[in-house]
């Protein structure tokens, strides 16, 4: 009769301890570590993978690194550009990928949506929900359902051998922490069931050539639930996000090993499902009858895609003596930085006024060559004075007051001349190379925050 005996794992890192201790000791992480009941059984190897004793291949053999052919990936295309984007041009045999998000923010309905469109067998495993379910699902975002086998199964060692039996081009898990292996004595979800799953899902991926994704939740500090082990295991982690109160939803590559991990893909949810954004300027732009104080437009760049984002913001007097500082879809710290540019280096006196920032459109961007923008909204609403509607900025702000140069310029320039953008502010360290003469949109270059003001308010 097997063993039961109580351990503690690492919620971060996997580790396992046989006592709870306050600090893990492996990572060092404070009030990770749970209880988990585990069955100790010798017969363990003896009932593994079933599906594997039925594969007729032979094991690995260690090959000098020059006889390694080394060719391009042949990646399995999928309707979905936006995906595509992501994960490099394509979804690579025998990769794992785990997909995260906020619950009800559409992780199921894109996995599904993919399901529907990939022209091959596609097995759907969901360990949440019903077959009616996903079938009323499936109505209602449209699709060849032909290809797409729907499996409510959570025992992985069934999983794997449908799987083996269906040969499926892909699989797709709804989600890793309800699927549960049975040589781990331990509740579905856990950090130990979850490591488990996990490997034995790359196992039989890499195995049959089989692309597996994997949804995961996200726990309330917005990570995805399960050790880190589970993000270090998978070959790619893609995290969707966005707001309820906004139709954008975002999809951001935060790990691949075939592709870049500074691309995003754009989604609008709609009552048909989510639809490609495959423009997101001018979505992201909004229209106005006329011109308000405190708006600029940024040009940025997501990866290798160029966008324009509308930047807002509202400088007041604090009334209740002490000023408030708030940003959406800008990093707070970040703000407070450039806020102390202006009121140091430009004479803005910003220390007694509430200072709100928002990027329009419910996303959140990161890239420093939107600081311009921002700078100049604030100029724009403490003088409340509007700025042109065809003025763009692109550019970053050192701590000195300087315009620093950004990236890829010509491809920011060119997104703005395409939009039908008057003028675009860039800095003048930005110029080596740049020939302003082939755009049809006017480049004004400048250093320092005051050429800024003065060529927008004097």
């Amino acid at each position: 009769m097997a063993k039961v005996k109580t351990v503690f794992f690492c919620r971060n890192c996997g580790s396992e301890s046989p006592k709870w201790e306050g600090q893990c000791r492996q990572c060092g992480e404070w009030n990770t570590l749970v209880e988990e009941k585990i069955s100790k059984t010798n017969a363990r190897e003896e009932q593994t993978q079933s599906w594997r004793k039925e594969t007729k291949r032979t094991g690995p053999r260690p090959v000098p690194l020059p006889e390694i052919k080394a060719g391009e990936i042949e990646r399995l295309v999928s309707p979905d550009e936006e995906l595509n984007r992501v994960l490099g041009g394509g979804i690579v045999p025998g990769s794992l990928v785990l997909f995260g998000g906020q619950p009800g923010i559409g992780k199921s309905t894109l996995l599904l949506q993919l399901a529907l469109g990939v022209n091959a067998k596609v097995l759907y495993v969901s360990g949440e929900e019903s077959e009616q379910q996903i079938k009323l699902r499936a109505e209602r975002l449209g699709g060849n359902m032909e290809h797409c086998f729907i499996l409510t199964e959570t025992n992985t060692q069934k999983v794997l051998n449908h799987a083996l039996e269906l040969q499926p081009k892909l699989i797709v898990a709804d989600s890793i922490q309800t699927l549960s292996s049975p040589n781990v004595e331990s509740m579905p979800g856990t950090v130990s069931q979850v490591r488990e799953c996990a490997a034995e899902l790359q196992r039989f991926a890499k195995e049959t050539n089989i692309p597996v994704f994997l949804i995961g939740h996200i726990t309330k500090e917005g990570s995805i639930a399960g050790p880190k082990l589970l993000e270090h295991i998978v070959d790619t982690v893609l995290q969707f996000e966005g707001d309820r109160n906004y139709s954008y939803r975002i999809l951001r590559t935060l790990k691949n090993r075939f592709g870049s991990t500074d691309e995003m893909g754009i989604y609008e949810m709609q009552a048909q499902g989510l639809r490609e954004v495959s423009n997101p300027s001018e979505l992201l732009l909004s229209q106005k009858d006329e011109e308000l104080s405190g708006s600029s437009i940024s040009a940025t760049m997501e990866g290798l895609r160029p966008m324009l984002i509308e930047t807002q913001a509202l400088v007041s007097t604090a009334v209740y003596g002490t000023p408030q500082r708030s940003a959406t879809g800008f990093d707070l710290r970040r703000l407070s930085m450039l806020l102390a540019v202006l009121e140091k280096r430009a004479g803005f006196a910003l220390g007694q006024q509430d200072v709100f920032l928002n990027i329009a459109g419910g996303i959140r961007v990161d890239d420093p060559a939107i600081d311009l923008s921002i700078v100049a909204a604030i100029m724009s609403s403490y003088e409340d004075v509007a700025i042109p509607t065809d003025v763009c900025f692109a550019g970053e702000v050192g701590l000195s007051g300087e315009i620093r140069a950004v990236n890829r310029i010509e491809q920011r320039i060119q997104e703005a001349d395409r939009l039908g953008f008057k003028e675009i502010f860039i800095s003048r360290y930005n110029t080596k190379g740049l020939d302003t003469e082939r755009y049809g949109i006017k480049v004004y270059t400048i250093g320092k925050l005051e050429e800024l003001y003065k060529a927008l308010f004097v």
